[in-house]
């Protein structure tokens, strides 16, 4: 058993096989569920090409910035809570769940399952392809940390939405991992109520930020993000894979030709957040 940062591994359960155009390429087993993946020498020199990490940690020595950002909730910030249209919509959502149930648990990683995890998330992660070995990839991420879930239940005891965190002190933050919620609810918008709910946890708890995760192709967390923080990623590959001669391939969508390869950033750097305007 090999390890780096919260992970453990093998080489025969790291790598995850994904597709795009029916072309192979690889990526590790946290990568769906877990934020700031860590990398070591001995692990980039073990695994085939196309390979590709995403979101290293952002004081970590790996890696360059792509294509897309981690969407963050500064909240301590009393702009954000006092946003007109922020607190418009809170209201809305709060009128609408006022006679929900709401329950806030926070679990030890080390004694969670994969048939815990397949409880509260299974529909999700059928839904969104997330592989058998990225759901053990997240229980072998948090086995010394912290995990949030939340539920909402109906006033006749119906289960709304399940939404998993994990506490992260040394970033201080919560990352939003995953978040199951019951179509039947779908106008209530179950998923936007369950990020309001996560980001007043982390203010309560003394966490300044709540991660939203990547928000390149997820509009609906504009009405959060007050904080983009650059997400950095590595891709090795030979330059005449299949892959990286197919232009919509996510080696050119996420990102440029000239970081191909590229291993180290100049330097290490502290974490550089941008603030959004609003």
């Amino acid at each position: 058993m090999k390890r780096v940062g919260y992970q453990s591994w093998t080489p025969d359960n790291l790598l995850v096989e994904s597709t795009h155009n029916d072309l192979v390429f690889y990526t590790t087993r946290w990568d769906a569920l877990c934020p700031y993946i860590e990398v070591n020498e001995e692990m980039l020199a073990s695994v085939p090409r196309p390979f590709i990490v995403y979101a290293l940690p952002p004081d970590s020595s790996f890696g360059v910035p792509i294509n897309d950002h981690y969407g963050l909730v500064d909240t301590k910030s009393p702009a954000f809570w006092a946003d007109e249209r922020r607190r418009r919509k809170f209201h809305e959502l709060d009128k609408m769940f006022r006679n929900f149930t709401v329950t806030e648990t926070v679990i030890a990683g080390s004694t969670l399952t994969f048939d815990d995890l397949y409880e509260m998330g299974g529909t999700h992660f059928e839904n969104c392809y997330i592989d058998d070995r990225e759901i053990e990839g997240f229980i072998d991420y948090v086995r010394t940390l912290d995990v949030l879930v939340i539920h909402v239940h109906s006033p006749e005891g119906e289960l709304v939405l399940t939404d998993v965190s994990v506490v992260f002190p040394k970033y201080n933050q919560l990352y939003g991992s995953f978040c199951q919620w019951n179509r039947d609810f779908k106008n209530k918008s179950p998923g936007i109520y369950a990020c309001l709910l996560a980001s007043r946890w982390a203010q309560r708890n003394n966490l300044r930020y709540y991660n939203l995760g990547p928000v390149g192709d997820y509009g609906y967390k504009n009405l959060f993000v007050t904080d983009l923080e650059p997400i950095y990623s590595l891709v090795l590959t030979e330059l005449d894979d299949p892959l990286a001669l197919d232009l919509t391939s996510p080696l050119h969508t996420d990102f440029r030709m000239s970081d191909w390869n590229r291993v180290y950033r100049e330097q290490p750097r502290p974490v550089m957040r941008m603030r959004r305007a609003g």
